[in-house]
């Protein structure tokens, strides 16, 4: 049968030809991805191949066994119970954890530093919107990188000795070492309570929002659901310490000749790079803030002026959930750039991924694993950054009725 079968006469009588199959979009959309994948996976495999031969030449050993090697190096800061005994396995965790510290700060910080800047930019006092301007035009064109190093070299390196420590507060030292604080150590069960404490308060206040939210949809009234949230979370975990017999314990820094002893340490590195994610990232939320704001009708300003809100609740309560729609993609793209931007921490010498990752490579030689870890994990994060902030875009786009 010939490839152009006739598919049915039309008004002059005529059959038209059926289009050849390399003619049809469909099919030859078909036959592309499969010549594309084809070709992807000819390419990973001769760079699987060619890596391992040249492994195999240089005697060099391939897999993860390595990570159950003994580490042997110090790090400065570990969220976990961590010594140079461990294996580089453990050693790696602990640098994945000081990463994600490092992120979750940063975007919580150059978050709310960027929604009062993009706010206050758009503000009618000139003042304030010329302090808000410099700071945008200023700051987002200066590297992250030199930011980081002002604050780490130019900044804190200068603070004085531990000899000589500023003390704030009683109980407080700053100097070029680090800011002291006092360590609080909780009992098992008391630790626990405060722990399930917490959870059952943010749990109650998302509850208590979402019925807030309901019944103003219901009736028009409002409920302080943000107050009622707030002292749920802040007194159920005070309960819960109380319930248990407030167990605990409090040491202090000590301040002797030439040190400090005691207490808990927030290192420097830490202290620099979180100012300089924050301000840096801050800035681009800030442009992102003012873009979305402004992309809302300005009618909706004059109806909820002319209902008589006031100019603090036509932004809470009208504009901003409004501009939300145009806020958070982009947004998105910002907190992913926080968490790759913390691995400049190598630069200062904060024991982050990239840090740790590094020294394992050097000391075990196995690069392509080392790598891989570092690509895996950062693509991970960035994945559940992206799905959360997708999740959290669905739940805030506006549904028609």
């Amino acid at each position: 049968m010939s490839i152009q079968s006739q598919v049915g006469p039309d008004k002059t009588g005529i059959r038209p030809a059926r289009a050849s199959w390399w003619n049809d979009p469909f099919i030859r959309g078909i036959i592309m991805q499969v010549v594309t994948v084809a070709l992807v996976g000819l390419a990973i495999y001769f760079a699987v191949t060619n890596a391992s031969t040249n492994l195999t030449n240089r005697n060099i050993a391939r897999g993860y066994g390595f990570l159950d090697n003994r580490a042997g190096f110090d790090l400065v800061q570990s969220l976990i119970d961590y010594s140079k005994t461990d294996s580089y396995g453990r050693a790696l965790l602990v640098g994945f954890l000081n990463t994600v510290l490092i992120a979750i700060g940063g975007i919580i910080g150059a978050t709310i530093l960027g929604f009062i800047a993009g706010i206050a930019r758009l503000s009618k006092n000139l003042v304030i919107s010329m302090i808000a301007t410099v700071y945008v035009e200023t700051i987002r064109n200066i590297p992250v990188l030199l930011q980081i190093l002002f604050w780490y070299v130019g900044v804190l390196a200068v603070l004085p000795s531990p000899k000589n420590s500023l003390s704030p507060v009683v109980g407080v030292y700053l100097n070029n070492r680090g800011l002291f604080l006092p360590q609080v150590t909780f009992g098992s069960a008391t630790g626990w309570a405060i722990v399930i404490g917490l959870g059952l308060g943010i749990v109650a206040a998302f509850v208590v929002a979402k019925w807030a939210s309901l019944r103003q949809l219901r009736t028009g009234q409002q409920f302080p659901a943000f107050w009622v949230g707030l002292g749920l979370v802040v007194l159920l975990p005070i309960i819960g310490f109380s319930v248990t017999g407030a167990d605990f314990t409090a040491a202090f820094p000590v301040k002797s000749t030439f040190n400090l002893s005691g207490g808990t340490r927030v290192i420097p590195e830490f202290v620099a790079l979180e100012l300089a994610l924050t301000i840096y990232t801050g800035v681009y939320i800030a442009e992102i803030v003012r873009a979305g704001i402004l992309a809302v009708s300005h009618g909706q300003t004059e109806a909820a002026h002319a209902l008589g809100l006031s100019n603090g609740q036509t932004l809470r309560l009208v504009v901003v959930p409004q501009a939300l729609r145009v806020i958070i993609p982009p947004l998105t793209n910002q907190y992913l750039n926080v968490t790759k931007n913390s691995s400049l921490a190598v630069a200062i010498g904060y024991p982050d991924l990239v840090y740790v990752g590094g020294t394992v490579l050097n000391q075990s030689g196995q690069a392509i694993e080392v790598i891989s870890i570092w690509m895996l994990v950062y693509l991970g994060t960035s994945v559940v950054t992206s799905v959360l902030m997708n999740w959290y875009s669905r739940h805030v786009a506006i549904v028609e009725r």
